[in-house]
């Protein structure tokens, strides 16, 4: 009898940890690294916007957030209309970062709290934590869903610009009872969260924490997400870096397939921020090299390739909540 029951009990612990990932529960394989290839910032600019279109038309990222309060909001949510199936939601926007080129919260006035002396939102997640209210950032959410709705724009799902969702304990509980409340997925990463604790040598929280908000966020009908991968923000490239586009395509390209390297199984967010920059994008901001380099790389072929030969399932928001509502 032994011999028989001990062979089972280890059969059946390893389908409780491989069925662990939250890209298992919503029907993956158990061993299935399944990835979003995320653009932020639609609605910011020009540049911002053809980027991430191109991205997506020409290659191989598959989602996108859009900046309601940014002035190139019409021209991305036009887009839209004309490809509905396009994965699309909120970047949710509290601060505005740039010098010269800024925008003003949707509550404007009426939320003085959420204004710095230009009359914009803050420059920083610090001086947003420091001045708003929770009731202030649950308003202007609102503000911000409802424009798009206003507009016939549904988003797939919501995450946060500069992460300032993610400023206060306070802040973040009003997000996550954003999405709840909404029936709309959250980006919070509520699972193994290797690579994301990896990079900001832990999250701000506990583990267990963010695990126990992961469950929650399930529990409420919600995808939950395994992981996120947010490096590229950290390849910089200098204006003058003297390379090609092709050469650009090349040495990004091989650090996204390097990092990729190191994913684990479950669902994982890749952000990044694809911009076609023209010469208007300097006077916007001095990032214009590694945005570029983004859009390169979701062109690059042998990107694309990687992401093949290695098994990489591809998957949008919009996916996870309909493989979500099926359970």
């Amino acid at each position: 009898m032994k011999r028989l029951y001990l062979p089972f009990l280890f059969l059946l612990f390893n389908q409780i940890t491989k069925a662990q990932t939250y890209a298992a529960r919503l029907g993956y394989p158990a061993d299935a690294k399944v990835v979003i290839l995320h653009v932020d910032d639609m609605g910011m600019s020009y540049d911002s916007n053809l980027g991430g279109i191109r991205s997506m038309e020409e290659g191989v990222a598959n989602s996108v957030s859009v900046m309601m309060t940014c002035p190139w909001v019409p021209g991305f949510v036009h887009y839209l209309k004309e490809h509905p199936q396009t994965d699309a939601g909120l970047h949710l926007t509290l601060t505005s970062e740039w010098q010269d080129y800024r925008w003003h919260p949707l509550t404007g006035t009426s939320a003085p709290n959420l204004l710095d002396e230009e009359g914009c939102l803050w420059h920083s997640v610090e001086e947003l934590a420091a001045n708003a209210t929770p009731d202030d950032v649950e308003r202007e959410f609102e503000a911000q869903l409802a424009r798009a709705r206003r507009m016939g724009f549904e988003p797939t799902h919501f995450d946060t610009h500069m992460g300032s969702a993610f400023g206060t304990a306070e802040f973040l509980q009003r997000y996550l009872q954003l999405g709840m409340k909404h029936q709309i997925p959250v980006m919070f990463p509520g699972g193994h969260n290797s690579m994301i604790i990896k990079q900001l040598k832990g999250m701000g929280m506990p583990h267990e924490q963010a695990l126990g908000i992961g469950k929650m966020l399930w529990d409420a009908g919600l995808p939950v997400l395994d992981d996120l991968h947010n490096l590229s923000y950290n390849w910089q490239y200098p204006a003058d870096h003297g390379m090609t586009d092709e050469q650009l395509m090349a040495v990004h390209a091989s650090k996204y397939i390097e990092s990729f390297a190191a994913l684990k199984p479950g669902v994982t967010m890749v952000i990044m921020h694809c911009s076609a920059t023209t010469e208007v994008f300097p006077h916007i901001s001095d990032s214009g090299p590694l945005r570029r380099a983004d859009m390169l790389a979701m062109l690059s072929p042998a990107l694309k390739s990687y992401l093949q030969k290695n098994g990489i399932i591809l998957t949008t928001w919009r996916e996870l909540m309909e493989r979500r509502k099926k359970l």
